[in-house]
């Protein structure tokens, strides 16, 4: 019973394998001449219109569309063939949403002309060895299942090598022989091909030596401004301890010990001291719960980061309009890093804005999280022009995040930040939208 279940299994996974074969297969031929060839021609011709000036529209459009596609490539290779091709883009300039900035941005990035170049190539090479990785089992199963018995029904048939018509039986049963050796072939051959396929777009779509070295570089400097903003934040919290807690436990000590002397020679006096040690005891616990929370909000922990802004929201005096989509939890820093960025900006909104309202919407896609702030302030914000802007950018670099912000005088503002992360367990508590 063993013996026939583990052969079962085993012909079940071979159908499988050979079944992904041939749909992985069939998308690649079609991504190469459905998607990759019309594209390839709008790219000539967004080039070619540009002295015109409606190429100048098309470029940044197409070029953007090839990224995706190319990003769509790396994503299959990983998941088909377990070939891992890092995404090698330029970090997106601060101004990377004005027409120019971004057109620069996307022309003086080599990984730009690597993408159009395996475009080019993608087209014939994508659709032959798409093609391949999955006729064999298709014609293997032909040979079995269709070849034959077109035969008797209609004297014509044509096996894996050979018209059936010609050898009678024996051509019939060398197909039925044949074809299903070429099935149970094209299952690992049409894998082998789907990886072949997947080393050639790494060796094309994966960053270079010189972007590596410019990775090395940003992460440096990130890693400057992390440990400069760490820095900050350490003296920040002596100084709130100092200033705040701390004098009000010495405060506390003073009373206490006042109370003590006072209590045999006036014990109503002493009574007055120790009220006002319980008084002082119960603001430094206050001052170091507001001062945790500046750390890590409990609120984050239980809840996650959907939670945590929607109670954020609530507690602001202005209507803050929050829809969220994060189906499970990022990293505990991840986390962190995105709530007091939303926090911060929030912060400004209600001290410089003027705003009526304000929205948030927030959502995981891929493997970044998007957050996008806005408000119908007065606008004019700019990160060159204050910290408070400046820092969140520096805290989001620190896990390679970037922030772009829109803010033309008379508004909205609207400020978008994305982070790279992976999301674990489904979250339990429902999104929900507030008012």
């Amino acid at each position: 019973m063993n013996v026939r279940g583990n052969a079962a299994d085993r012909i079940g996974e071979y159908a499988r394998r050979g079944l992904l074969a041939f749909v992985r297969g069939l998308i690649q031929a079609v991504l190469a001449m459905g998607v990759n060839l019309p594209l390839m021609i709008l790219t000539i011709l967004s080039f070619a219109f540009i002295p015109l000036g409606i190429g100048l529209v098309m470029v940044p459009i197409v070029l953007t569309t090839v990224r995706g596609v190319a990003n769509q490539q790396r994503l299959w290779a990983s998941e088909w063939s377990e070939v891992r091709i890092p995404v090698p883009y330029r970090a997106r300039p601060e101004n990377g949403d004005r027409f120019f900035p971004r057109l620069r941005w996307l022309l003086t990035d080599p990984a730009t002309w690597r993408d159009l170049l395996w475009l080019v190539i993608n087209v014939p090479l994508g659709f032959v060895l798409g093609v391949l990785a999955g006729s064999a089992v298709l014609y293997g199963l032909e040979g079995v299942l269709v070849a034959p018995w077109l035969a008797q029904i209609t004297d014509y048939g044509w096996g894996p090598f050979w018209p059936l018509g010609d050898y009678g039986v024996i051509g019939i049963a060398g197909s039925i022989v044949l074809g299903a050796g070429l099935a149970c072939v094209g299952a690992p051959l049409g894998m082998a091909i789907l990886k072949g396929h997947a080393l050639f777009s790494q060796s094309l779509l994966a960053p270079t030596r010189t972007v590596l070295a410019e990775r090395v570089e940003h992460l440096a400097e990130t890693r400057s401004d992390t440990v400069d903003v760490s820095a900050a934040e350490l003296r920040r919290i002596e100084r709130d301890l100092h200033d705040g807690a701390q004098a009000r436990l010495v405060a506390l000590s003073m009373n206490i010990g006042l109370a003590e002397e006072m209590m045999k020679h006036d014990p109503e006096t002493a009574r007055t001291l120790m009220a006002e040690a319980r008084a002082s005891s119960g603001k430094a616990l206050v001052e170091l719960r507001d001062l945790v929370r500046g750390i890590h909000p409990p609120v984050l922990a239980e809840r996650g980061l959907d939670g945590a802004v929607q109670a954020l929201a609530l507690s602001l005096p202005l209507p803050i309009d929050v829809r969220t989509d994060v189906r499970g939890r990022a990293d505990a820093p991840v986390e962190s890093a995105a709530y007091f960025a939303v926090a911060e900006i929030l912060a400004n909104v209600v001290k410089h804005s003027g705003a009526a309202r304000a929205w948030i919407q927030m959502e995981h896609t891929g493997d970044r999280l998007v957050t996008i702030v806005g408000d119908d302030g007065t606008g004019g914000a700019d990160p060159r022009n204050g910290s408070g802007l400046r820092g969140i950018e520096r805290r989001l670099a620190a896990f390679d995040g970037t922030m772009a912000v829109t803010s033309p005088l008379g508004g909205p503002t609207v400020v978008t930040m994305e982070l790279p992360c992976a999301l674990s367990s489904p979250k339990t508590l429902p999104s929900s939208g507030t008012g």
